[in-house]
């Protein structure tokens, strides 16, 4: 893959999970009914890095899942009989809560839509929020994002890579050629 552009960079990505915090804030009155729930990989960090700030604007300490959504995806080639499944880690309900999926790139629709039968599987929660770092368009089901970072239109050939500092060792979001 060839890298064609820097989108964001650490500050940049720094404001806009403060914003996307902030509008989180906002939309649901305060931050007392609220979860968070990283889809895995790097949605798991964006929602820790979202609740840390919401702590420094709110004092509130909010709860954090992760969400592997991997048995629930319907994009699953058939070569994958026994897919790998990574923990979830719920230590809390959902049931009543307003419940905001925190995710890197909204793209198809097809990892959001697993992750709310996730999440539905688990309880019932009063609502389904969905937060992301960058829409890049080229949506397959009818999903649309609550909170977005950056909207990036791109084309089919090109793919978003997001770098954050706990999985990758640096916080950047590129465009690069495949």
């Amino acid at each position: 893959m060839k890298i064609k552009s820097r989108i964001l960079d650490a500050n940049q990505i720094a404001r806009t999970v403060s914003r996307i915090s902030h509008e989180i804030i906002e939309r649901n009155q305060g931050a007392e009914n609220v979860v968070l729930l990283g889809i895995r990989t790097r949605g798991v960090p964006l929602a820790k890095r979202i609740a840390d700030r919401i702590l420094e604007i709110e004092g509130i300490i909010l709860p954090v899942g992760e969400l592997d959504i991997t048995l629930y995806r319907d994009d699953l080639s058939p070569e994958q009989e026994q897919p790998t499944v990574g923990r979830m880690e719920l230590p809390f309900s959902v049931r009543g809560a307003n419940a905001v999926l925190v995710d890197d790139v909204l793209f198809t629709g097809r990892t959001v839509r697993a992750a709310m039968d996730a999440v539905i599987d688990l309880g019932r929660p009063k609502s389904i929020q969905l937060a992301v770092l960058v829409d890049r368009g080229h949506r397959e089901l009818p999903i649309r994002a609550d909170y977005v970072g950056k909207n990036v239109p791109t084309s089919i050939q090109e793919n978003i890579l997001v770098r954050l500092e706990e999985t990758d060792g640096a916080d950047e979001v590129l465009i690069a050629q495949r």
